[in-house]
């Protein structure tokens, strides 16, 4: 399996690819994936305040944030209890972020951008994201769904591995972007996820929404007891590596049975592959330290 990886806000393929790279290295040394990294197309300066937060220079967002950001509301969001529902809390942001909405032209040019990195390299079938980019992710892979349903094309991404996620966006009346909520939207991801966050993310309600809109038989979250990080310690990193190991081989042994599948269907001339073709047990790990 070949992942494109995607940063999140104020990254860089060059600084994700240092940021993975322990967990990246595991995943390798065990045989089961390479990678590919990407970035945003729109370079930005850090917040105020975080100039030596993000890393090296240049950073980059997938989103172009010159007509408005939400930063300022993503740090007051640091304040909500994660006793609140996580779909109350992202209507929350979004109310709070109101007349700072993207654009839409802005959301459509940032997936077309990662599409178009998509279709460059044909042996990608996976994503991994981290925070922004977990949310592009997790939005292409429901626009590929779509896609796919209207006019019969292959779904090129099988598996998502999403770090500190928040759920994908969807167009909203003439100018407005909104997250897809579970209690709105139901289910709008159906292949196999994992998904990587910390019960110290101050932004955890994201990282749950985004998982309470994938198919939960599909979806397997791990808790790494730690922030709005991609975690690289030891201890994390040879668990992660060890889930995967279990998780992976069973997604792409299910692909290709769902491969097969298609091709004879469409050999019968009935076509078409069901939700189910998609099939990996949903666990739930947390890391405990010895």
């Amino acid at each position: 399996m070949k992942f494109l990886c995607l940063p999140g806000a104020y990254g860089s393929a060059k600084n994700f690819q240092v940021q993975l790279g322990p967990l990246a290295e595991e995943l390798e040394r065990r045989g089961l994936c390479t990678f590919t990294y990407s970035q945003g197309t729109h370079e930005v300066d850090p917040p105020q305040g975080w100039e030596d937060y993000f890393g090296a220079r240049p950073l980059y967002r997938f989103l172009d944030t010159r007509q408005g950001d939400t930063f300022e509301t993503l740090r007051r969001l640091r304040h909500v209890p994660h006793s609140m529902p996580a779909e109350d809390t992202m209507r929350m942001f979004q109310k709070a972020g109101h007349g700072e909405d993207w654009h839409q032209r802005v959301w459509r040019e940032a997936l077309d951008a990662v599409f178009k990195t998509l279709d460059e390299d044909p042996e990608i079938d996976g994503i991994i994201g981290y925070s922004e980019g977990a949310m592009v992710g997790a939005s292409l892979i429901v626009e590929e769904a779509e896609r796919a349903k209207r006019s019969g094309c292959q779904r090129r991404i099988k598996f998502a591995m999403f770090i500190s996620g928040a759920p994908p966006l969807k167009f909203e009346g003439k100018d407005r972007i909104v997250a897809q909520l579970f209690d709105e939207a139901g289910i709008v991801i159906d292949i196999p996820t994992f998904h990587i966050f910390g019960c110290d993310d101050a932004f955890l309600s994201s990282a749950v929404a985004l998982f309470n809109v994938c198919e939960p038989s599909n979806a397997t979250m791990y808790d790494h007891g730690l922030g709005h990080i991609v975690p690289r310690d030891a201890e994390n990193v040879g668990v992660l590596g060890g889930i995967l190991q279990e998780i992976m081989p069973k997604v792409e042994e299910d692909n290709r049975r769902a491969a097969t599948k298609e091709q004879q269907t469409e050999e019968s001339g009935l076509g078409g592959m069901d939700k189910s073709d998609f099939a990996t047990p949903g666990e739930f790990y947390t890391f405990l330290p010895a």
